[in-house]
């Protein structure tokens, strides 16, 4: 999805990025040599596991951004430790996703109930949400009226009960999404 990611979330994603690099510094030089990833990147990555203090946490972060520029690279790494790990990695990942997009709806709904407000009307059921269409092409199971339905509410109440249903529902959208593609995967 093309959602606008604001600095913070720009600074969070970084940040998850390095846990990944450190993680991967970690692993035994025989694992990193056989790692998913450009022969320049293992190579770092060998070098940054001998290194120490403050030449570490360079290295660390030059790697981090070489990866940043690279993110089929980060997906085939993501992957990689999901299997090595577990599936604690990807579940990170994914359940950060879930709340920038339920965020991201939610101010979006706000920004229309306080605009609609403004031109001194109340704000529809059926406000016009690029965040909604996104989602929806994302998950097309979505019960796309009922998501905006639930962040309009919330916008009205700010009651958080509303902002927890509607990651309640991303969440089950995800779930649906990876199970029917590893049906098509088994068929």
């Amino acid at each position: 999805m093309d959602l606008p990611v604001s600095r913070s979330e720009q600074k969070r994603r970084i940040k998850q990025l390095e846990k990944l690099v450190q993680e991967l510094c970690q692993l035994p030089p025989a694992i990193i040599g056989s790692l998913p990833c450009s022969a320049e990147i293992s190579t770092l990555l060998r070098q940054a596991s001998s290194l120490k203090g403050g030449a570490r946490k360079r290295e660390l972060k030059y790697l981090t951004k070489l990866l940043k520029n690279d993110p089929d690279e980060v997906d085939c790494l993501y992957r990689y430790m999901t299997g090595k790990q577990g599936a604690s990695l990807q579940e990170k990942k994914e359940f950060h996703e879930l709340e920038y997009i339920r965020d991201s709806l939610l101010n979006e709904a706000i920004e229309e109930r306080k605009h609609a407000r403004e031109n001194q009307e109340e704000p529809g059921e059926d406000w016009p949400s690029r965040i909604l269409e996104e989602v929806s092409l994302e998950y097309p199971d979505l019960d796309r009226s009922q998501l905006g339905r639930l962040a309009m509410t919330f916008a009205r109440t700010r009651n958080p009960r509303h902002s927890r249903e509607i990651f309640r529902l991303l969440r089950a959208a995800q779930e649906k999404k990876r199970f029917d593609q590893a049906q098509q995967i088994n068929e």
